[in-house]
């Protein structure tokens, strides 16, 4: 699918060659978080009209690239941040993947095809970021401080634009509505609803994950907090289930696993923890929100480090977790990451648009919609 041009952006076409204009960048002494080196050496390269596959030059200093086989929009995105200087992470990749695709009008970042121009204009923001902008988002999050232009595109970008627009900016918008729709539901009493975000808080920095990622989590396993979600196999806030070695026998109720329904949130918390620990997943800290939901789903498919490769996880699951939404496909990182942020946003009442900043303006009239449990779940 060709991008949506403005005409009057249009000020040049040219040819550009990916891998030459790697070459070209790693010549140059492009560390300076300014990012002059790397526009200067993306003019050199278009200067000299490099050989290769055709790409679109969308205004001076914009590149596309024309897909091959075997690439993925992550591993195009990987590349072209590498080739300025900045390593980002898979759950970073992923990201900006999101940002692309919607840059390009593409419905699914995990579907590209040979020839195809893929327009990469989102990442020149984050190529001239300052490194504390481009960051290892596996990593502790820290407080979110409103932009007055929003440029951040992609799901999650416009989910976190319009929950920090409510008024009082939050260092974990997606928890903190999480935990206002768990007391709405009658998740949790709203007494406890304090003690609960402190022990989240405390099992993030213990277990090294980010407190808005487990949030996520739990909207997709017990429709967000539900202390007495169960599918008669796997019980619980995060499904702890049956059998041995497994969730509840780790929590201490291998026995009885139904047993767990009976115990609060707040107590859940702390069967969490020691399953957390039993997995060893501070191992894979800071951990990103493709590892930490593996880690309750199967943990044994951590050990597949590569975004869109199969995971060895039996099915089918829910079908956020698929690729394309397809039960009949394949589970990956990719489609993990991109599933549980999606599922999070529509639990949450919240709709990707193509402008965040109109977005944030109708933040205030957004109302959180009453869902079902969902029983798709394992």
């Amino acid at each position: 699918m060709n991008p949506v041009i403005d005409p009057k952006a249009l000020v040049k076409t040219s040819h550009i060659n990916l891998n030459h204009l790697q070459t070209q960048l790693r010549a140059q002494s492009y560390g300076q978080s300014t990012g002059v080196g790397f526009q200067r050496a993306l003019t050199q390269a278009q200067q000299m009209g490099a050989g290769g596959n055709s790409t679109s030059i969308l205004g001076p200093q914009t590149a596309s690239v024309s897909v091959q086989s075997g690439d993925t929009l992550s591993g195009i995105v990987r590349q072209f941040m590498a080739s300025s200087g900045k390593n980002v992470s898979q759950t970073e990749s992923m990201r900006l993947a999101q940002e692309v695709a919607r840059g390009n009008n593409l419905a699914n970042a995990n579907l590209i095809y040979p020839g195809q121009r893929i327009n990469l204009s989102a990442l020149q923001q984050a190529l001239n970021a300052s490194p504390a902008d481009v960051q290892n988002t596996a990593g502790m999050s820290k407080p979110a401080t409103p932009s007055p232009n929003p440029a951040q595109t992609g799901v999650a970008a416009t989910a976190q634009v319009q929950l920090e627009a409510r008024g009082n900016v939050s260092a974990h918008p997606v928890l903190d509505k999480t935990l206002e729709r768990a007391v709405t539901k009658g998740f949790i009493p709203p007494h406890e609803k304090q003690a609960v975000m402190d022990k989240i808080l405390q099992l993030s920095k213990e277990h090294k994950f980010k407190p808005d990622d487990f949030a996520r989590l739990t909207l997709m396993e017990s429709d967000g907090m539900n202390p007495r979600s169960t599918n008669n196999r796997c019980h619980g806030i995060i499904q702890f289930c049956d059998g041995p070695d497994r969730g509840a026998a780790s929590a201490g109720f291998g026995q009885n696993p139904r047993a767990i329904l009976g115990h609060s949130v707040l107590q859940q918390l702390d069967m969490v923890s020691k399953y957390f620990d039993d997995t060893g997943l501070k191992n894979f800290g800071p951990a990103g929100l493709d590892d930490l939901y593996l880690t309750v789903l199967t943990p044994a498919a951590r050990n597949e480090p590569r975004t869109d490769v199969s995971l060895n996880i039996a099915g089918p699951q829910a079908p956020y977790l698929h690729v394309n939404r397809d039960t009949k496909a394949p589970i990956t990182r990719a489609s993990i990451l991109q599933g549980l942020h999606q599922n999070a946003n529509d639990r949450l009442g919240l709709k990707a648009e193509g402008n965040p900043a109109a977005a944030a303006a109708r933040a205030q009239a957004i109302r959180v919609s009453a869902y079902q449990a969902n029983n798709e779940i394992r």
